[in-house]
């Protein structure tokens, strides 16, 4: 895959009139009434914006970012004084990070929108041991920047495959033009008197408006702040779309021979006994046992070595499956064959989209082909209950596209400062 740049063009934009005011407050400052309601507004909102992925996420990986999170209100509404320090609030959370204690205050209900931000370096020193570096696809042409290199990234970048802006899309020019006036201004104190170096926001979709907004907005600004802007390519997410077919008919629109494969796979399997998938309710207690079944394939390799880096994986996953509970959109999906368990993954389920985040399988059931049966498997079940469109996530893994997937970008926009900007 190659990559994409675009720079922004000079002059591309009129400035946006500000109406919103963005502030800086820690994650656990924003009720989560608030956030969902801004994400049912939101208009290519993921699971990976969900207030249950970013309070696992950092749960699991506090340590290993620093929370940047603006929260954008109504200029002149109060925005001002509500982000003071000390002020009385009408809400109030104190939320101690790295030895610093942040006190933020506002109206919830004032709240527009949220941009969901975090910072740290580019590299650092234990990423590989923790397996927290945000680079995807080392195999991509992408701007190389420096390892040391402060950056704002979206929060939860290393696990999430999707990010975006929190609000209404009327609303998005504003908010855009709020995080760019908030990114201008200087550094949080709590985090030292060291600036970014680089805006790295990453996993934006293409048909996002959200990238549009922020594009549009740091181009806008880029001449009176000295700044860079670049669009580029970032990875793939192969996408299956299908329209109203069962299992049948959805195998035929694959390849002859990739149809025929599947089907002589699946008969296979059939012969040891019942082939049986379901997806989990009981996630606490299947969260355990994807995690062995991953662990049995993937060893070392996988999620979840015998290092901090897998010990934080654990924590996450255990802690998505208890946030989600039996009515959120996590599932857990587990393929029996003669009643063995060979093949279990996890997924979000939205009722009309499936992501299929995750999987293992067992190793000594590989004759029965498990990830190949236990894919297909996991779509028959889908198109059974009625969704239509399964998203692979990021990478661009050949199995993928033998299920008919397309691939549909994610781009990431850079911003630098000029030499002597």
């Amino acid at each position: 895959m190659t990559s994409s740049i675009a720079p922004c063009s000079e002059g591309a934009a009129g400035a946006e009139v500000l109406k919103l005011v963005a502030r800086r407050v820690p994650f656990d400052a924003i009720p989560r009434v608030t956030w969902d309601r801004l994400l049912s507004r939101t208009a290519r909102a993921t699971p990976f914006s969900r207030w249950t992925f970013h309070r696992a996420w950092w749960d699991a990986y506090g340590e290993s970012a620093h929370q940047d999170y603006l929260v954008c209100l109504p200029a002149g509404s109060g925005a001002n004084a509500a982000a003071s320090v000390g002020t009385e609030p009408a809400a109030h959370s104190d939320h101690a990070e790295g030895g610093v204690t942040h006190t933020a205050a506002f109206d919830p209900d004032a709240i527009v929108g949220i941009a969901p931000l975090m910072h740290r370096h580019e590299v650092e020193p234990d990423d590989a041991m923790l397996r927290t570096a945000i680079r995807h696809a080392p195999r991509n042409t992408q701007t190389p920047l420096p390892g040391r290199a402060k950056a704002v990234f979206f929060a939860a970048s290393y696990h999430a495959d999707y990010a975006t802006l929190l609000c209404d899309p009327a609303d998005l020019p504003a908010v855009a033009a709020a995080v760019i006036e908030a990114l201008a201004g200087p550094p949080d104190p709590a985090h030292g008197s060291d600036d970014w170096d680089v805006i790295d926001l990453r996993r934006l979709r293409s048909d996002d408006p959200a990238l549009r907004a922020l594009e549009s907005a740091f181009c806008a600004a880029s001449a009176r702040l000295g700044w860079e802007v670049t669009r580029e390519l970032e990875d793939v997410c192969p996408v299956l779309r299908i329209d109203d077919r069962d299992w049948e008919g959805y195998l035929q629109t694959l390849p002859t021979k990739d149809r025929h494969e599947v089907r002589r796979k699946v008969r296979r399997a059939e012969t040891e006994g019942p082939v049986e998938f379901e997806n989990e309710r009981d996630l606490a207690a299947a969260v355990d046992d994807f995690i062995a079944i991953h662990e049995a394939r993937w060893g070392e390799d996988g999620l979840f070595p015998h290092t901090e880096g897998g010990a934080r994986s654990r924590r996450f996953f255990r802690r998505l499956a208890e946030l989600e509970g039996p009515d959120g959109l996590l599932r857990i999906g587990r393929l029996r064959v003669g009643g063995r368990v060979i093949f279990m993954c996890v997924g979000f389920h939205d009722g009309e989209t499936v992501y299929y985040y995750n999987a293992g399988s067992d190793p000594d059931a590989q004759a029965l082909s498990p990830g190949v049966v236990g894919v297909a498997c996991y779509l028959r079940h889908g198109l059974a209950d009625g969704t239509r469109v399964f998203d692979f996530l990021r990478g661009d893994e050949d199995y993928k596209y033998r299920w008919g997937a397309v691939d549909e970008p994610i781009y990431r926009l850079i911003v630098t400062r000029r030499a002597g900007g």
